[in-house]
C-alpha cells in the first residue's frame, strides 16, 4: 500500500475515532460501543470511507495480542498457579456447558452434528477484547465478578487450541490431513516449549544489553518485536497468538523490566484495540442483515440469552456476591473475536459451509454491540435498584485484592544512597518497590531478593505502573539534582496524596527541593561529614558526650542557617549570611562550653 493510501485511511480512522468515542463517553454508551458505532460510520455499510475490511481486521487482532500480553505481564507463575481452580473450574464448566447447550440446539434445529458441533464451540467463545477492554475502563478486575470473568476469558484462549485441532477431524477433507495431526501437535509443543525457554533465561539479557544503550526508542522497538515474534510462531503452528503473547507475560512479570515494557506497550496496545473495534463494526454485513433480518437478530438474541442465563448459574456455583453475578454474565454474553478465526478456518478447510458461517460472523459482531447497552442498561436501573435492595455499597472493599506492587515504599534510584536506605527498610520487614536506570545494577541487586524494576522514575505512567497511587511514601535517591526535582514534579502532579522524600546533593539542590515543598530531604554528605567530624573530635581529646553535643549544636545550627539562606530574597543576601556562618558557630558552641563542663553522664568522658 502506497504512502498516498496509507496516510487518508490513518487520518479516516483517527478521525472517527476522535468524533464518535468521546461523544459514546459523554452519553454513558463506553468506549467500545463509541468504536462500534466509528467502524460502522465508515464502513462499506455507512459512508464506505474504507474498503479493505479483511485487511484491517487481521491487522487490528494485534491488539488483542497485546493486551493478553500486558495481562500476563500482571500475573507471575505463583499468582496463575493460584488461580487454577477458577481458570479450570468456573472457566471449563463455561465452555463445556455452552458448547453443549448450543450444540443440542443446533442438532434440533436440523444441523448436521459436526457443523453444529463447530459452530457452539465459535459461539461458546466471549471476547477478549470487549470484556478485559470493559472491566479495566470501569476499575472492575479487581472485583469478584471481575477476577471470575478473567479466568474464564483465559480458559477459553487456552480452549481454543484443541478448537482448532479438532477442525480437519469434523471438515470433508479431514482424510487427506490425518497424517499431519501428531507432527502438527509436536510443532505446537516445540513452539510452546521455545518461548517458555526463551522467555525465562533468553529475554532477561538481552533486555540488559538493549536498556544498556539509554535509547529509548530502542528499547520500544524490542519490546515490540518480542510480541510480535512469539505472535508470528503461534501463528505458524495455527494456535492463538493471543495465548502465546499471554504465556510470555506471565513468564516477564517477574522480570525488572515488567514497568517499563508495560508503559512502552499500553499505546500501541490502546491504538490498535481502538481499531480493532472499529474493524469489527465495519464487517458487520449489513446486506446479509437487511435480507434476513429477523432470523440473524432472533439469532443474536437467542445466542445472548442462552449464555446470560448459564453465566448467571455459574456465577451462583461459583459463589459471586449476588449484587455482582449479573454484571459477570453481561461481560460475558457477547460471541469473541476468535469464533471470526474458527469460524474462518473451519469455512477455508471445508468443516463449515460459508451459508453457515457467513450469517454466524453477524451474530457474533451483533451480540457484541449488546455488551455495552447491557451493560448500560445495568448501570442505570438493575445495579441500583440490587444497591438499594441489599444496602450494599456499589463496589465492597472486600472484593478488591492487593496487587502484587502495591507496596507502601517506592524508592526511585538504588545507587549508594538509595541502597542504605533501602537495606534499612528491607530489615525491618518494609516491602518496598524500587525503580532504577542502570540494567547491569538492577541484575545485581535483585540477587539479594530486592524487588528492583528497570525504567524512567521521571515518567508518570512508570510510577503509576510501581503502585504510586497506592504506595504511603515516595523516596527519591537518584544521584542527578536535576532528574530528582523531574521526579517530584511529576509525582506531585500525578499522585498529589503521595508523600515525597528525596535525597539533595547540595544546599542549592536542598533549595530547589524546599521551593517545590517536598517535607523530607537530606543532603548526601551531611550526616556522614557529621560522623566524621565527630570521631576526629573524639581524637583530638573530646569525650564523647562533648563530641556528641558538638555535632548535634552543630546540626541544629546548620537547619537554621540552611532556612535562613531559603528565606533570603536575593544572591547578596545568602551570600551575607554565609559569610557570618563560621562566626555564628564560633558563638554557639562558647555559648554552651560552661554548660558542657558542668555536664557529667556515666559512660560519657
Amino acid at each position: 500500500m502506497s504512502e498516498q493510501a496509507i496516510l487518508p485511511q490513518a487520518a479516516i480512522y483517527l478521525a472517527a475515532a476522535v468524533i464518535t468515542v468521546p461523544l459514546a463517553k459523554r452519553l454513558g454508551l463506553g468506549s467500545v460501543l463509541g468504536y462500534l458505532i466509528a467502524g460502522i460510520a465508515i464502513g462499506p455499510w455507512g459512508l464506505a470511507l474504507i474498503a479493505n475490511v479483511e485487511d484491517i481486521l487481521h491487522f487490528a487482532e494485534f491488539g488483542v495480542v497485546l493486551l493478553l500480553f500486558l495481562i500476563g505481564l500482571e500475573l507471575n507463575p505463583q499468582r496463575l498457579w493460584a488461580m487454577r481452580r477458577p481458570i479450570l473450574g468456573l472457566g471449563g464448566a463455561q465452555v463445556l456447558l455452552t458448547t453443549a447447550l448450543l450444540y443440542v440446539i443446533g442438532v434440533g434445529v436440523g444441523l448436521a452434528a459436526n457443523h453444529a458441533l463447530i459452530l457452539a464451540m465459535g459461539l461458546s467463545l466471549s471476547s477478549t477484547a470487549i470484556a478485559l477492554q470493559t472491566l479495566t475502563e470501569k476499575n472492575l478486575l479487581a472485583t469478584s465478578a471481575g477476577r471470575s470473568g478473567f479466568s474464564v476469558l483465559l480458559f477459553q484462549d487456552i480452549a481454543v487450541i484443541p478448537m482448532l485441532a479438532l477442525l480437519p477431524l469434523l471438515g470433508a477433507t479431514a482424510g487427506g490431513e490425518g497424517e499431519g495431526g501428531w507432527f502438527h501437535a509436536l510443532k505446537v509443543v516445540v513452539v510452546i516449549a521455545a518461548i517458555v525457554i526463551g522467555g525465562h533465561y533468553l529475554t532477561r539479557p538481552i533486555f540488559r544489553y538493549i536498556a544498556a544503550t539509554r535509547l529509548r526508542e530502542i528499547f520500544t522497538a524490542f519490546a515490540l518485536l518480542l510480541v510480535i515474534g512469539i505472535a508470528l510462531l503461534m501463528a505458524m503452528v495455527e494456535m492463538s497468538m493471543a495465548l502465546g503473547a499471554f504465556l510470555a507475560g506471565v513468564l516477564l512479570a517477574e522480570s525488572e523490566y515488567r514497568h517499563e515494557l508495560e508503559v512502552e506497550i499500553e499505546p500501541f496496545k490502546g491504538l490498535l484495540l481502538g481499531l480493532f473495534f472499529i474493524s469489527v463494526g465495519m464487517s458487520v454485513d449489513f446486506q446479509l442483515l437487511l435480507e434476513q433480518p429477523l432470523l440473524l437478530v432472533g439469532l443474536t438474541v437467542a445466542l445472548v440469552l442462552c449464555k446470560l442465563l448459564l453465566l448467571l448459574l455459574l456465577a451462583w456455583r461459583g459463589r459471586i456476591p449476588t449484587c455482582q453475578r449479573l454484571l459477570f454474565a453481561i461481560i460475558l454474553s457477547q460471541g469473541g473475536e476468535f469464533a471470526f478465526v474458527l469460524f474462518a478456518v473451519a469455512a477455508a478447510s471445508g468443516a463449515l459451509p460459508a451459508t453457515l458461517a457467513d450469517p454466524m460472523v453477524v451474530v457474533v459482531t451483533l451480540s457484541m454491540v449488546t455488551t455495552p447497552l447491557l451493560l448500560l442498561l445495568f448501570e442505570r436501573g438493575v445495579e441500583p435498584w440490587l444497591q438499594r435492595r441489599n444496602h450494599t455499597p456499589r463496589r465492597p472493599d472486600d472484593a478488591i485484592d492487593a496487587a502484587d506492587d502495591d507496596n507502601p515504599v517506592i524508592i526511585a534510584g538504588f545507587g549508594r544512597f538509595g541502597r542504605v536506605v533501602g537495606r534499612l527498610l528491607h530489615a525491618n520487614r518494609i516491602p518496598t518497590t524500587i525503580l532504577d536506570h542502570d540494567p547491569d545494577h538492577i541484575d545485581y541487586v535483585r540477587q539479594y531478593g530486592y524487588k528492583v524494576y528497570y525504567g524512567d522514575a521521571t515518567r508518570p505512567s512508570l510510577l503509576a505502573a510501581a503502585g504510586a497511587a497506592q504506595a504511603r511514601l515516595l523516596i527519591v535517591t537518584i544521584d542527578d539534582p536535576a532528574i530528582t526535582s523531574e521526579v517530584v514534579r511529576q509525582a506531585q502532579r500525578h499522585f498529589p496524596n503521595l508523600t515525597i522524600y528525596a535525597r539533595a546533593l547540595d544546599m542549592s539542590h536542598a533549595f530547589e527541593l524546599m521551593q517545590l515543598g517536598v517535607p523530607v530531604f537530606q543532603r548526601e554528605l551531611l550526616e556522614s561529614s557529621f560522623r566524621l567530624g565527630e570521631q576526629a573530635l573524639r581524637h583530638l581529646g573530646l569525650g564523647a558526650y562533648q563530641a556528641r553535643q558538638a555535632v548535634n549544636k552543630f546540626r541544629d545550627h546548620d537547619r537554621a542557617l540552611l532556612q535562613a539562606l531559603f528565606e533570603a530574597d536575593a544572591l547578596e543576601k545568602r551570600i551575607d549570611i554565609t559569610k557570618q556562618a563560621c562566626s555564628e558557630v564560633e558563638t554557639v558552641l562558647a555559648a554552651d562550653e560552661e554548660a558542657l563542663e558542668q555536664t557529667r553522664r556515666e559512660g560519657w568522658g
